[in-house]
């Protein structure tokens, strides 16, 4: 039996790195997936690799930072497949590499309202379309960030850090109605966005790298693999976790 048979997962920035690699995931493991992005070619292309393999898959374009977009999401996943069983709020951005005196202030706004209210209006529209089919599971990324600071991405930190707080809370509050919310911390992963940050800074990207306990950069598919258990049965009885994919970042001295 596949961890996810038959559920319907919604799953946002599916067009490239860690969302690509969970929607794969999850259609793999038997889910209909509606995959939600800005990016429509490689949004579809996600779509299209899920088909191929013999898998459900629907494509949204979604920008999170608008309320239309997540509402539209969410409704295209109840109108399409009868319900929502998990949403990952995987979606977000990184800002500029700024110091904090000189962070740009339409930048920041920006930041927030991708990872922060981005993340929120999912959580919200995602509880409405759960509590009328039986509850779910509610998945959001963080990031290391938001325990331990990165230099730079002050708002970035501060975002994720906000996603931990609406977690913790949306999972005391929805608990009695079988809703279950949880966030992953991704430490250092080979994404687009890390990429990006290498470009950057290569000698603090390097610093990171060896700052995790394990050896080697973490892939997309090991963040794909914990959001899966977290979605399926197998972590029925948790909820208001973050759960580090860090390679042991946040507990190395």
């Amino acid at each position: 039996m596949m961890l996810v048979q038959d559920k319907v997962a919604v799953i946002t920035g599916a067009a490239s790195g860690i969302g690509e690699s969970t929607a794969l995931r999850y259609a793999e493991e038997g889910a209909k997936v509606v995959a939600a992005d800005v990016d429509v070619e490689a949004g579809q292309a996600t779509v299209d690799e899920i088909e191929d393999d013999g898998g459900e898959a629907t494509f949204v374009e979604t920008n999170v930072a608008e309320e239309d977009d997540v509402k539209e999401m969410i409704e295209t996943a109840v109108s399409e497949y009868g319900g929502i069983d998990v949403l990952f709020n995987n979606a977000g951005i990184e800002g500029p590499l700024s110091t904090f005196a000189d962070y740009d202030m339409d930048s920041f706004d920006q930041v927030v309202a991708v990872n922060l209210r981005g993340v929120f209006m999912g959580i919200k529209y995602g509880i409405e379309a759960m509590l009328a089919d039986g509850g779910g599971s509610i998945i959001s990324t963080s990031s290391i960030a938001a325990d331990s600071g990165v230099m730079g991405r002050s708002a970035y930190s501060a975002t994720k850090a906000g996603v931990n707080g609406m977690t913790r809370v949306a999972a005391m509050e929805y608990a009695e109605d079988d809703i279950r919310v949880n966030t992953v911390l991704p430490g250092i992963v080979e994404t687009p966005m890390h990429h990006r940050a290498a470009e950057q800074k290569p000698d603090r990207v390097t610093r990171f790298e060896v700052s995790e306990a394990m050896q080697g950069k973490g892939q997309p598919e090991r963040l794909a693999d914990a959001v899966l258990f977290l979605g399926s049965d197998l972590s029925a009885r948790i909820t208001g976790v973050t759960l580090p994919v860090d390679g042991g970042f946040l507990i190395k001295p």
